[in-house]
């Protein structure tokens, strides 16, 4: 028995060794990807330090702008970035200040650019100091004295040399962490060979152990199969999140435009609808080239809208839907709106479930996908619509880090079109992406759809092969307890047909209006439409004003404010002045939605929203269904 043992055990010998070789590997393998991690996250911080050193000379170039605003127009409003970068500078340049960390010779030189900034600032502050006191000579002779144009070549050539270091450790550390995967893969293959020795002594020991051991390589290789697996799902997973952080981005941009452009439109638009209120009815020329500035404005509103429909800006009003009453009479529009080349036919599934969505937005969405699935067919083809329930497992929800595993109701739109290239695909909801000719898109129509379904807390997929055709899938949450009228269930469709115009809605000059909006265009037109419309109109520019004023006049009936203000915003403002007149009916306006009224993308129950741009006519029938509810 000794003698076995001692066989046994210098058998044995060169097993342990293999296994002990493979716990180094392993130990090397972790400490190698641990230092992986420590390189990404000091990229990531390098990248970030980049972006605030960018911004902070941003800054500081939109203050001299903001300045030479000032001087020329002697404009209050020109003074907004100056005052911003009065404020946020020197907060930037300590965030800076801490991302340069470890490194003496940029902190020098982020010393040097504060200086230089602080010497900017301060012969700004002169400038604006003089023009103020009414000394507007003096001031131009400060500028003239081209000081702040030598500080402004220092900071930028500081600037530089600071990106220049930044950029450099991010290089090296770029190419350390590529050596430091390279030494992971030599570490992981070393691993595999040892695993593999491991196998071949131990199959070698013994007879008896023979059929153990091909059990145990088994497993090994089942292992390292779901290894491979989980690494290609990690890998996909990354790439999902990446694209997801990138369209939040582009959706905040798209957002923060949105909101000024609908402010511009507010006025462009009301403009011309009092213009057309005053031109004489002989005049057909003078209202052709009015309705056709409308008409652009409105289309010019229509793709505003699109942008805040993609950055999930959009105030949604959701109702109770059965998608198998919806369709039908969606599929007879589009059968008008596609033509006779192209066939369409709907599929409706039996048992379907309810959901809640926004009747309007949902039908949007599906005739964006319908147009788009025309242009696929230029000679021609069928157009299937189909519903279904659909439950989306947690293995799909794993698989899509977007989606939350439960049941859902799914509409799918099938063309027998061209098809896409996996290219295109990975880009088909970016905005303003697009394979059409100039002039023949925009590229919102997708990413319009993407917003939506993503504000709805759905899911689009997309399927398409060349040659083949495409299917997109839009899920919706399916909605519990849908305890509603299936006939009230249809939501709302706008079939294209215009209602004969109408007498505008008129109000009576003794209901008081309080208007209170922050854009000084938007305010007067909303206060001259309300005066075109009888009402007594008294006006404030921020909540501050407003709150003075509903403290000492009389009988106000509607409070029109707008959402987003400075100081106090619209909701915010409502909420006080309710402590005053708990009675008095509210409006809001908005060209871009936050969460104050709106929550999650729906709007709060009981709010009256009108949505900017807006005409005459939109103003006249919202004040007057208010005031009359």
């Amino acid at each position: 028995m000794a003698l076995l043992s001692k066989r046994t055990a210098r058998a044995l010998l060169p097993l342990l060794c293999a296994f002990l070789l493979l716990i180094a590997v392993a130990a090397v393998t972790a400490s190698l990807v641990s230092e992986r991690e420590r390189d990404v996250r000091a990229i990531t911080r390098a990248v970030r330090v980049r972006s605030d050193l960018l911004e902070a000379f941003s800054v500081l170039q939109d203050a001299e702008t903001g300045q030479r605003g000032f001087l020329l127009k002697q404009a209050p409003a020109y003074l907004a970035p100056y005052v911003e970068a009065t404020r946020t500078l020197g907060p930037q340049l300590d965030d800076l200040d801490a991302g340069f960390a470890g490194n003496p010779r940029a902190r020098e030189l982020l010393r040097q650019f504060r200086a230089v900034a602080d010497a900017k600032m301060a012969e700004l502050k002169r400038t604006v100091d003089l023009t103020q006191a009414g000394d507007r000579a003096g001031a131009l002779a400060v500028v003239g004295s081209d000081d702040g144009l030598h500080l402004m070549e220092q900071a930028r050539l500081l600037a530089s040399q600071l990106e220049s270091i930044n950029d450099g450790e991010t290089n090296a550390r770029e190419r350390q962490a590529h050596a430091t995967g390279q030494q992971t893969e030599i570490a992981v293959a070393l691993a595999i060979v040892a695993a593999m020795m491991a196998a071949g002594l131990a199959l070698n020991e013994a007879r008896r152990r023979e059929m153990r051991l091909v059990a145990t390589n088994d497993e090994r290789e089942a292992a390292m199969a779901e290894l491979a697996a989980a690494a290609e799902r990690r890998e996909k997973l990354e790439g999902e999140l990446h694209q997801a952080q990138k369209m939040e981005i582009v959706g905040q941009l798209t957002g923060g435009l949105a909101h000024d452009f609908n402010n511009m439109l507010a006025i462009i638009i009301g403009s011309l609808n009092m213009m057309g209120r005053r031109i004489a009815p002989d005049d057909a020329k003078l209202r052709s080239y009015v309705a056709m500035a409308t008409e652009g404005a409105e289309r010019a509103a229509n793709l505003t809208n699109r942008l805040l429909s993609f950055a999930r800006r959009q105030p949604l009003a959701p109702t109770v839907l059965h998608l198998n009453k919806v369709l039908p009479g969606l599929s007879e529009l589009l059968r008008r709106t596609l033509g006779e080349a192209v066939q369409v036919e709907t599929v409706l599934a039996g048992g379907l479930w309810y959901v809640e969505a926004d009747a309007n937005q949902l039908e949007n969405a599906i005739i964006n996908l319908a147009v788009n699935a025309r242009d696929a067919m230029p000679d021609g083809g069928k157009l299937t619509l189909e519903t279904g329930n659909a439950h989306l497992d947690d293995s799909y929800a794993a698989a899509h880090a977007e989606v939350k595993a439960g049941q859902y109701v799914v509409v799918a739109l099938t063309d027998t079109g061209l098809g896409m290239t996996p290219a295109v695909m990975a880009k088909a909801f970016e905005p303003f992406f697009t394979t059409k000719g100039v002039g023949k898109g925009t590229g919102l129509g997708l990413s319009q759809v993407y917003g939506f379904v993503k504000q709805s807390g759905g899911h689009v997929a997309l399927y398409s092969e060349l040659g083949r055709g495409t299917t997109v899938r839009i899920y919706l949450p399916r909605r519990f307890h849908a305890d509603v009228d299936p006939r009230e269930a249809l939501g709302r469709r706008d079939d294209g047909s215009r209602e004969p115009a109408q007498e505008l809605p008129r109000g009576e000059p003794r209901k008081i209006i309080l208007v209170v909006e922050d854009e000084e265009g938007v305010r007067r037109l909303t206060v001259d439409a309300l005066r075109e419309l009888d009402y007594t109109v008294i006006h404030a520019a921020n909540g501050q004003e407003a709150l003075h004023i509903c403290e000492g006049e009389g009988d106000i009936s509607l409070l029109l404010t707008d959402v987003v203000m400075p100081v106090l915003t619209g909701k915010q403002l409502v909420d006080k002045v309710r402590l005053l007149r708990p009675e008095l009916k509210t409006l809001y306006m908005t060209g871009y939605t936050r969460n104050s009224i709106v929550h999650n993308g729906i709007i709060d129950p009981g709010v009256q929203l009108i949505s900017k741009p807006f005409t005459i006519a939109e103003l006249a029938a919202k004040v007057r269904d208010c005031i009359d509810a």
